[in-house]
């Protein structure tokens, strides 16, 4: 069925209170097809200029548990996750009456009418679909009708909301262009669904509306380990070795597809990469760190659980000095933890991971732009500090499709770092591996089958020959050394990016996700208690000088973060002086679901009430005084 074909759009349902501002929630079962119809609705907003993100809820064991999948619309290009839900969409007998109980006082509910959710409360819009006799008239084959019956929801939604059904059609075309039995019998189910709502919904009120706008012109929908593996095909990544581990399986598993399609040589039609599927992380990191000795630039993707079996090779690659990327795309522990939760709970343990004094530098992407475009510098810093980089996301940006302008082509050269070359070792006149000859702490290598003399690397105690040495002072002077590096590398990091306000004597401190829960909190608590705030996103890790500044200049100063203890305030606090880590305060979020403004918002309004308070004030009272600000 193509696009002229679909039913012509009757007059709009009953005017709608809000436009392009609302949350929807698709409430399915594991394994029953949901994601296709999801991604549609998604898309089809999107494709009427109206900014969206879409955030994934699925269980870590087989098909048949509850899932849930949410829209947000919004106009002003809040993208966070929103903390109430306006329109559910019950598709699970299991969860439909705790989601329908969940719901705020005049929100909406298109369900299955066997479900009998109308008689749960009287202050929504309830929309009943009988959805099993529509799918059935519409899939003859009763092995596929599970595989389209969700669709119908997508034709009752483009109904109700005003999505036009074009775009509905054009999103489900693209997904499923190769797909062409498939297709039909879902542009069927969508037609369906579409029809039912315009025959028995038309006088009835609806809530929410999609409008055209023009704010997602020119922009794209990815995932964030999408991206990033677009950016490693383009920082020239050859050696991929990898242990699948959700959330970070699809960064890999994408990235073998592009190298398929972009690294086979044309003469040859031979692969001009290697890809391994280790028998487990530890052995996944021996590989990239020896393919790294040899030249190569070479990556590995995990999460926490495989961060923990690393420690061993990276602590190995800090102290022999061979390049690594790292991308741990975090989730929720300790141990097995939520693994399809999203958290920040890796920082502090990546921060130094191995065993003894060492120091690891983090990026920290907040964007599925910066996934694409740190991943690309984090095998420049790689070669050129000869270290471990960890490129620290998490399941919400890994997993999610997020907006993003169109990623540029590198212009830049590889960066290859220090490499010993006849002119490089005429000027220094006497080459050691391990020898600080610039004073940034940074030795030259050199590359098997290169120039140079043999290669040397040691992972036991080593002077600056690369000989191995147990003496004192070779070991103080080397870890010294390295120290040094990591204070170099300040300069060649991403440096914070930093909105100042002048008058505010409040600073919030974020890092990745969490960047866009509190840029709608900053508005939220100017506009509804007048409370300017300035605001530091920290873009890696070792900081900068900007950060202390930043701190000196305010009076509190909130750090941002998903996880229970506060780690990258326990990082601030290791560098910091004393005055300055007086005003640091940490808001938490650690339930597992990505960090939304509200709670931000929330806690921060909360301190500042305490904060108000007398000092001869009760603790009673404080906490009266608290609540009464939230």
């Amino acid at each position: 069925m193509a696009s002229s074909d679909l039913l012509a759009e009757p007059a709009a349902i009953a005017s709608p209170t809000r436009v392009n501002d609302f949350s929807i929630q698709v409430a399915t079962v594991n394994g029953s097809g949901s994601q296709t119809a999801n991604l549609v609705l998604l898309r089809s907003i999107f494709q009427m200029g109206v900014p969206v993100s879409g955030k994934n809820l699925f269980p870590s064991n087989i098909a048949g548990l509850p899932t849930w999948y949410t829209i947000r619309a919004n106009r002003h290009g809040y993208i966070a996750r929103k903390k109430e839900i306006d329109l559910l969409v019950a598709m699970n007998p299991e969860t439909a009456q705790e989601d329908v109980r969940s719901l705020e006082a005049g929100g909406a509910v298109v369900y299955d009418e066997t479900l009998k959710l109308d008689q749960v409360r009287s202050d929504l819009a309830f929309y009943p679909v009988p959805f099993d006799k529509i799918v059935a008239e519409v899939c003859p084959d009763a092995r596929l009708r599970r595989l389209v019956r969700n669709m119908i929801y997508d034709g009752v939604l483009s109904r109700l909301l005003g999505i036009d059904l074009a775009e509905m059609d054009k999103a489900l075309t693209r997904q499923m262009k190769k797909k062409a039995k498939a297709l039909a019998l879902n542009l069927a189910a969508l037609q369906a669904g579409f029809t039912y709502a315009s025959e028995h919904f038309a006088d009835r009120p609806v809530p929410f509306a999609v409008s055209r706008m023009a704010q997602t012109r020119g922009l794209i929908l990815i995932e964030g380990n999408e991206a990033a593996a677009l950016g490693c095909l383009m920082a020239g990544v050859t050696v991929v070795a990898w242990y699948p581990i959700t959330p970070s399986s699809s960064l890999c598993e994408t990235l073998i597809d592009y190298l398929r399609k972009y690294r086979m040589d044309p003469e040859t039609g031979k692969a001009t990469f290697a890809v391994v599927q280790a028998e487990d992380e530890i052995a996944a990191l021996g590989m990239v760190v020896g393919a790294s000795w040899a030249g190569a630039r070479s990556m590995t993707s995990t999460s926490g659980p495989g961060i923990s079996l690393m420690s061993e090779f990276s602590g190995l690659a800090y102290y022999a000095e061979l390049p690594a990327v790292i991308f741990d795309v975090q989730r929720v522990g300790p141990s097995t933890g939520l693994p399809t939760r999203t958290a920040q709970g890796d920082i502090a343990f990546a921060a130094g991971l191995s065993h003894g004094d060492t120091k690891h530098i983090l990026l920290l992407p907040a964007s599925v732009g910066e996934c694409y475009s740190m991943s690309i510098e984090a095998f420049d810093l790689a070669e050129r500090f000869q270290t471990p980089i960890f490129v620290m996301t998490d399941l919400d940006l890994g997993m999610n499709n997020w907006m993003a302008e169109p990623f540029p082509y590198p212009e830049a050269p590889l960066d290859r770092g220090k490499v010993l070359t006849p002119e490089v070792l005429q000027a220094i006149g006497e080459w050691g591996r391990y020898k600080d000859v610039d004073g940034d702490g940074i030795p030259y290598r050199t590359l098997p089958g290169q120039f140079g003399p043999s290669f040397f690397t040691r992972g036991s105690g080593h002077n600056a020959k690369a000989q191995y040495s147990e003496k004192t002072d070779d070991y103080t002077d080397n870890i010294d050394r390295l120290l040094r590096k990591f204070e170099t590398a300040r300069t060649y990091v991403p440096q914070p990016e930093i909105d100042q306000q002048a008058e505010a004597r409040i600073g919030i401190i974020g890092y990745g996700t969490s960047h866009w829960a509190i840029v709608e909190s900053r508005d939220q608590l100017r506009d509804e208690s007048g409370v300017e705030t300035s605001y530091l996103r920290i873009r890696a890790y070792p900081f900068t000088p900007e950060i202390g500044e930043f701190i000196d200049a305010h009076d509190r100063i909130y750090v941002v973060e998903q996880n229970r203890d506060g780690q990258m305030a326990g990082l601030l606090r290791q560098e910091l002086a004393g005055s300055q880590i007086a005003k640091l305060t940490s808001v938490r979020h650690y339930n597992g679901l990505p960090i939304d403004a509200r709670s931000v918002t929330q806690e921060i309004r909360a301190h500042e009430a305490r904060m108000a308070m007398p000092p001869e004030t009760s603790p009673e009272d404080a906490i009266v005084g608290a609540e009464e600000a939230v």
